[in-house]
Parts: C-alpha cells; structure tokens; sequence
C-alpha cells in the first residue's frame, strides 16, 4: 500500500481494534507516539513492530526533544533542554557546536533502534522572551545561534541515519499565546521576520529534509495561519526557499488550528496550503473524520517526499547500548546534566 496524507496515533500501550482499523485505512499514512503509549523501551520496541506487521511502510513518529518535550523517558538517555547547547555555545563555541552533533546523533539513534523512523526535531524557533511554549525548547536568542547549532545537530541526526524537521515555519518565537489552547497572533511585517525568525530556516533549507509550519496568524502578511496559507508555504518556503522536502503540518486538533473550521476542513486547508503530511492526535473522532474525508477526496500524497523520511540506517538497541560513541555520549550528557541541575 502506499503512504497516505494522514498521521494520527494510537489508543495505549498496545493496538487496539480501534487502532488496526485506522492503520489499515489507507489514507492513514504515519503514525506518532506519546507518553500514554509509552512504558518501557521493551514495549515501545513490540508496539512498533505491531504497527509495521499492519503497514510496513508507515512513518514512525515521536517528539523527543528533550527538556519538557520527550515522550521517552525511561530507558534511554534523558536530554536536557535545547537552550541548554545555547548557554554552551556563549562559553565555547566549538565545544557546543560539538555536542550539538552528539546530541542530535544520540537522539536520533536512540529513536532509530526503537523502531521510529524521525523525532520532529530540531526546534529552529528563536527565543526572545516573549513565548512559553517555546522558551528553553528554543537554541538560543540568536538566530544565526541556532543556525549553528540547529546545523550540527542536524548533522549528528543525519549521521545516525534519521531525517531532520525544523519547526515552527516562519517562527513561533515572537507570538506570546500557546497555539494548544489559543491563536498565536505576531503582528510584525514580513521583511522583519524574514531578517530573524526566518534565517535559520532559510540557511538550512537545504540539509532540512522536512518542515512543520506554525499555528501562528502573522497578522501583516496573510490573514491565514502559517500551515493553512499558500503564501508562507508556497511563494515563501518552496519557490523564496527552495525548500524541496516534505511540510508536516502542526497538530489540526490544536486551537491554533480551529479558525480553518472543523476537522475535515482543517485538514483540507492544509493539504491546499501545501502540505504533504496532516497530523490529527489525541481525538480519535477527528482522525476518523479525516479519514472518511480523505476516502472521498482522492487527494493523493506525494510518495517521493514521504519516502525520503523513512531510516535511512538500521539501527539494533543491543548493538547501539554498547558502542564506545553511545556510552560516552550519555556519559557526557548524564555530567552536563548534573552541572546544570538538571
């Protein structure tokens, strides 16, 4: 079967009946974790393997940020907060933009060896003191910061075998609301957030392999928000940018998302806008509702793209555990994190 345009998740810790039938659906075309399907690193290994027997050609997902966003806890290495690699770099540039590589490769070997095949990482929002929702999860306050580090940690990403996301296309930074409970409105003109916000997704168009855009409205460049407008992700990202790699959109069940209407529309607005891949969570009825519009509509998601977010390297958790680099990454991160109180 192909890869439809459709990611949603699961029940629990195990497929349910509910779940079978959604995976076999086939507009259904990833599926993304969280913590409520997570207890051990044994039964996310035989969870995955599950959803594989129903559609081996999924993409996995998960966030695993680290800090406030990491669905994975135990079992594997507990990452701090981006900001952190931030507040080394103002210390030693090199030193940090080393263990960004290290971070970004662990994570994503990590993941790998569970069976996920991306972590929508990294974050390339810009920290200005404005946003709670982004705060420490942001590399620095800098854009051409976290161009730096974004681009070493993309690199130890890639190197472990794992697709890179940037998110939040044009920038979630300066809009102070929490897209999961509100519209995030930012009310600058384009050429000021083209000249900060947007420069770390524009310097890293090209190694990006995928971008989540914003649930934010920009109030003076188009009255829709980021992931439902054809300017921001057609005239901006794909022809300004180039970019050439597949758009996720931003979960469609966030209030960020209900000024496109209800869940079939939301979906289709994003789908217009440009996207390749929706993500519908935490509601089962809306990814019921998506889907039986998605039966209907025809829409047909771009192969090619999604393709290229599969693993791109086979990763065994026996293997990994005990390789030199893996130990004495953790070791390094587990000595970072008790520096900073983490």
């Amino acid at each position: 079967m192909v890869m439809g345009p459709l990611m949603l998740d699961l029940e629990g810790t195990e497929l349910s009946r509910a779940d079978i039938r959604r995976l076999q659906h086939p507009a259904t075309g990833g599926v993304i974790l969280f913590s409520r399907n997570i207890e051990s690193v044994a039964q996310v290994r035989a969870l995955l393997a599950a959803v594989r027997e129903q559609r081996p050609e999924l993409i996995l997902a998960i966030d695993q940020e680290g800090g406030r966003v990491q669905r994975i806890r135990q079992g594997v290495t507990r990452l701090p907060p981006l900001a952190e690699l931030g507040q080394r770099f103002e210390r030693d540039v090199e030193a940090a933009l080393h263990q960004a590589r290290d971070w970004g490769w662990l994570m994503a070997s990590e993941m790998l060896a569970l069976g996920l095949d991306i972590s929508f990482a990294p974050v390339l929002d810009v920290e200005v003191g404005r946003s709670n929702v982004i705060g420490d999860r942001s590399l620095h306050h800098e854009p051409q910061v976290v161009t730096q580090l974004a681009g070493a940690y993309i690199e130890g990403m890639h190197e472990a075998g794992m697709a890179a996301t940037g998110k939040h296309f044009p920038g979630h930074g300066w809009a102070e609301a929490d897209s999961h409970v509100a519209m995030p409105v930012d009310e600058r003109a384009l050429d000021d957030i083209g000249n900060s916000d947007m420069q770390p997704f524009k310097a890293l168009a090209s190694v990006l392999d995928a971008v989540m855009p914003a649930h934010v409205v920009y109030t003076n460049v188009d009255a829709h928000p980021a992931g439902f407008s054809a300017f921001w992700l057609q005239s901006v990202l794909r022809q300004q940018l180039q970019f050439d790699g597949v758009i996720f959109s931003d979960d469609l069940t966030m209030e960020g998302a209900a000024v496109a209407g209800g869940f079939a529309q939301r979906a289709q607005a994003a789908l217009q806008a440009g996207c390749d891949m929706v993500l519908v969570c935490n509601q089962p009825d809306a990814a019921d509702e998506v889907l039986d519009w998605l039966a209907h509509a025809g829409y047909r998601a771009d192969q090619q793209r999604l393709a290229a977010m599969r693993a791109r390297k086979a990763v065994e958790w026996d293997s990994l555990v005990e390789e030199p680099r893996y130990l004495s990454v953790r070791r390094s991160i587990q000595h970072f994190s008790e520096q900073s109180g983490e």
